[in-house]
């Protein structure tokens, strides 16, 4: 009924199996091995064009003015490339690890061990955190990944530092901003950057189509209309689940980890799990940090209940995880990926988003594929849909002037489905002739809604409903994406075609339950509160598109994992999806070939929807073609021809539990970590890492604003965390069990929401003590936050800190309760509560690694660095070193002892090599200026975290002598 694709135009994998046994020794050493790449002072007066930064719909004739300077611009990016070496090594890693003869087949890393290998040497972000600051942004995180930097500031930060300007640009009808120029940076970074992200607010697309017909078209059995349309039973009776499922194969052990960029409301996956007869499993959900706070927005909102319910749908015995993005609308579905990623969130990546290719900045691209490219060497399954505008994926509607039609109209396809790093998820439909009750396929219309009702496999052709969308009134087209890549110029070896699901909004639809109401029927007044149906209406929520192939096929891998033993993943599944279908006989058996139709722009459209391109795009053949790939699956036979996993590790469950989901702000919750065997009767052991609110130290990796935690499980496979938060919102705290000798690893999460208490009335008095302190020293100042009490005044209150002068470079500052902006107070009651501001004239405690660790924050840039450096390194103990690590790899490669061995001589090597090329025969010295005696007033502004109206500001007095 559905097929997948992928695009047949994508960048080549290198296979070079000796570099794959060396990298096998070094991804076992602890050792950092990224080396340093910046080797020039950082400085505005050499500056590079950043190519790829500009987005392509950043144009003057859609612009509507510039963007006040004052501006406050959150989580933006500034995203790290690899070397050429660490470019070669990953790619021969990831050909290694599909590999079944290799070594290092289905060897995934973690995150750590990633960054160590492929990420930015840690002096290397330094000296990007150092000028970012200068530049005076706050630094709010680096990635895990060590590839990332997040930092915040305003508009015109942003266009001095990167010499450009910020503009609103109208497409659509919308409002939208970004930077009118490609940016620049300092030439000595330059080369290490891939993009600078988040300077824009143009979001990825979902791919899902509301039906509006609601009855009228036809997967259970309507006992209203005789319609026909898809619930989870039909799809598992088309594409041969069932009898997996009743040999025990429903996904336990693994994870899925579904893509989104709006809240949800949870009823409405309980509503649809009891609606489709499945156990109600509330996902576990997972708001980026820094990203806002959690906010439903039209259409998105829809796309992530679906992708949620039809995992779980599929797959009821798999973990789904849902990874959204919140209210800071420069954030979106791909800022979800890259946490899911650097935290490694589910073994399996389920994507219903997608950007047309012409109108993604080639920067972002390329960032994102980083991402996708890390996923893959963790053993990340990353499923993505194709689009739901045929071949033209840019096509918005005839309505839409910006861009020009003839923009919209041009052949192209959607990102990330185009990734080579990513499996491509399609669709197809079936013809008129088979959607009625009562024929062959369909159970006939009883005086019940019948469930399940699909009878057997039906018959597929390709989807393309854009003449008949067009002439039931829909401005837009209705097809499966497909066709080829202009991102990616060359075939990967092993492309042949992908597998998928039926998709088309109609032909039949899928049955989902939204508070959405941009996804209901006119007249409809609820989704889901009576079985499918609305109860005063009867109506149904119906749509399709491959936003329901994705997650569906997100599913059929959780199931192929657990049947075969994968428990820790499978990474890119497309290597040995292709193998099997080259032979003819396990491609009879296991794929369904849809050899009928095209995913063409129809003539008789005209030129308010096609191109003469896509006028005469892409057609389906036999075997795999641009539309449907290698056509869909059955997947009980594809589980038979796939080879059984080799590990024998026992696959785990991480479960996180909070004793109070919403406690109040400053108290304690004790947080209960519980990892099972998803087999048999042994007990995990070991130790769980605790990731809370990414807030990772860009120096010591002790997160800033932030924690990071350690604990160690009980016999019973328990541990407990006590977390306490300052601030209102939701925390998200990520659990990660790191594995022992008998057990897999595997992750779980909990959010908290920590209830904001401003009652939103009253007021509150600020004041502030004044402060002597002697240069090179510290000092104190008390903050008083005095509430109100007619009316009460019940909240948290922000606290940031500025100075009119431009004299105190080089000063930092902190609060006793430190946010990520300075600090916080808690008033629950009348008395008057205090914090301590303290501040550090010492400059060396003001650098910022310095500043990192402690959490304090820099009162302006940081003053003029002195450096001086001896650049003759000794050659003897690098060419030393070198031996070393090449006899680690030849060892590495032989028994076990051997093994363990060459890991020593590895670290030993490591050690020779830090003294040749960062220690011996090299030194550094730096010198920075305290700030200048004088007396200085200090302004300090408090803020109910909740209302902005509730507002204080004092002044007082800051004497350096």
């Amino acid at each position: 009924m559905t097929t997948t694709f992928l695009s047949s135009s994508l960048k080549r994998l290198s296979i070079c199996g000796s570099l794959a046994a060396f990298a096998l020794a070094a991804t076992t050493l602890a050792a950092q091995t990224s080396a340093p790449r910046i080797q020039a002072e950082i400085s505005t007066s050499a500056v590079s064009t950043l190519h790829g930064s500009l987005h392509p719909l950043a144009q003057a004739q859609y612009d509507s003015g510039r963007v006040p300077a004052d501006t406050r611009l959150i989580g933006i990016s500034i995203v790290f490339n690899r070397s050429a070496a660490q470019q070669a090594d990953l790619e021969s890693l990831i050909a290694a690890q599909q590999n079944p003869s290799s070594p290092l087949y289905h060897q995934w890393l973690n995150p750590d061990q990633f960054a160590a290998r492929f990420g930015m040497a840690q002096s290397d972000v330094n000296k990007v955190q150092t000028w970012l600051e200068q530049q005076g942004f706050s630094v709010d995180s680096v990635a895990r990944s060590r590839n990332l930097i997040r930092f915040s500031g305003s508009a015109g930060q942003v266009e001095q530092a990167f010499q450009t300007q910020m503009h609103f640009y109208t497409i659509g009808g919308v409002k939208h901003f970004a930077p009118s120029t490609a940016l620049s940076l300092p030439s000595a970074i330059a080369p290490v950057v891939i993009a600078v992200r988040n300077l824009d607010d143009f979001r990825p697309r979902p791919m899902h189509i509301a039906s509006k017909a609601g009855q009228a078209n036809p997967a259970f059995t309507s006992s209203v209309s005789g319609s026909v349309f898809f619930a989870p039973g039909d799809i598992k009776v088309a594409y041969g689940i069932n009898a997996l499922i009743g040999a025990g194969s429903t996904g336990a052990g693994q994870s899925i980890a579904i893509m989104g960029q709006s809240s949800i409301v949870a009823s409405d996956i309980s509503n649809f799990d009891s609606a489709a007869g499945l156990t109600v499993t509330p996902p576990n959900q997972v708001l980026v940090p820094g990203s806002g706070t959690p906010q439903a927005f039209a259409g998105d909102e829809g796309e992530s209940d679906l992708d949620i319910e039809w995992s779980g749908g599929i797959a009821p015995g798999a973990e789904v995880f849902f990874v959204y993005t919140g209210s800071n609308t420069s954030f979106g579905v791909f800022d979800s990926i890259q946490y899911a990623v650097d935290e490694k969130i589910g073994n399996i990546i389920s994507v219903s988003y997608g950007s047309c290719e012409p109108e993604m900045p080639a920067g972002s691209a390329t960032a994102l594929d980083a991402v996708l490219s890390q996923a893959v060497t963790q053993g990340q399954t990353v499923v993505a849909a194709s689009g739901d505008s045929g071949s033209s994926a840019c096509y918005v509607s005839p309505t839409t002037t910006t861009p020009p039609l003839a923009t919209q109209e041009e052949l192209a396809v959607s990102y990330p489905a185009s990734s080579q790093f990513v499996t491509g998820v399609g669709g197809t439909e079936i013809t008129t002739a088979d959607d009625t009750s009562g024929s062959p396929y369909w159970e006939a219309k009883g005086s019940s809604d019948e469930i399940t009702s699909l009878l057997q496999y039906i018959p597929e052709v390709a989807w393309n409903d854009d003449a008949a969308a067009v002439a039931a009134g829909a401005t837009s087209l209705s097809a499966a994406g497909g066709g080829v890549s202009t991102l990616y110029t060359t075939s990967p070896s092993w492309q042949k075609g992908v597998p998928g699901i039926p998709t088309a909004p109609d032909l039949p639809g899928y049955l989902y339950c939204t508070s959405d109401t941009s996804d209901w029927n006119t007249a409809q007044q609820a989704s889901c509160n009576s079985g499918f149906r609305d109860s005063a209406t009867q109506d149904l929520t119906v749509a399709g598109g491959t936003s329901f192939a994705t997650p569906v096929f997100a599913g059929m891998v959780a199931i192929l994992n657990q049947a075969k033993g994968y428990s820790e993943g499978q990474g890119l599944i497309n290597p040995t999806l292709y193998t099997l279908a080259s032979n003819s006989v396990t491609y009879a058996a296991a794929f369904h070939d849809v050899a009928t139709g095209n995913n063409e722009c129809p003539s008789s459209l005209g030129s308010t929807y096609c191109s003469t391109a896509s006028e005469g795009s892409y057609a389906t053949g036999a075997g795999y073609d641009q539309v449907t790939g290698l056509g869909s699956v059955n997947l009980s036979a594809l589980v038979t021809a796939w080879s059984a996993s080799t590990a024998t590790l026992i696959g785990t469950t991480t479960t996180v539990t909070a004793a109070t989901a919403t406690p109040a702000v400053s108290t304690n919750d004790t947080i209960t970590i519980t990892v099972a065997s998803d087999s048999g009767t042994t007990i995990p052991s070991g130790t769980v890492n605790l990731s809370i609110d990414q807030t990772l130290n860009p120096t010591t990796g002790a997160l800033t604003g932030g924690s990071t935690a350690s604990v160690t499980l009980t016999a019973n496979g328990t541990a407990t965390y006590t977390a306490n938060f300052a601030t209102a919102g939701v925390h998200t705290i990520v659990a990660q069990y790191a594995g022992d000798t008998t057990h897999a690893a595997s992750s779980g999460s909990v959010s908290i929401n920590i209830a904001a208490v401003s009652s939103g009335k009253g007021t509150f008095t600020l004041a502030a003590t004044d402060v002597t302190v002697a240069q090179g020293s510290s000092g104190s100042s008390t903050i008083t936050v005095t509430p109100s009490t007619s009316p009460a005044y019940t909240g948290t209150v922000e606290l940031s800190l500025s100075s009119a002068s431009n004299s105190l470079n080089n000063l930092c500052y902190g609060f006793t309760t430190p946010t990520a902006n300075g600090g916080s107070v808690a008033v629950t009651g009348t008395t008057a509560v205090t914090t301590q501001l303290t501040f550090d004239t010492n400059a060396a405690d003001c650098v910022s690694g310095a500043i990192a660790k402690s959490g304090k924050h820099a009162m302006h840039r940081l003053g003029p660095v002195k450096t001086s450096q001896n650049n003759t390194p000794s050659r003897a103990p690098l060419a030393v070193a070198f031996a070393g690590l090449l006899l680690a790899g030849f060892m590495g490669r032989s028994s076990r002892k051997l093994r363990n061995l060459a890991a020593v001589i590895g670290l030993l090597a490591i050690g020779l090599g830090l003294s040749a090329c960062g220690g011996g025969g090299s030194s550094v010295s730096t010198t920075v200026s305290d700030p200048p005696k004088g007396t200085y007033t200090i302004t300090v502004t408090g803020q109910d975290s909740t209302t902005a109206t509730i507002k204080e500001i004092t002044t007082f007095t800051l004497v350096i002598d």
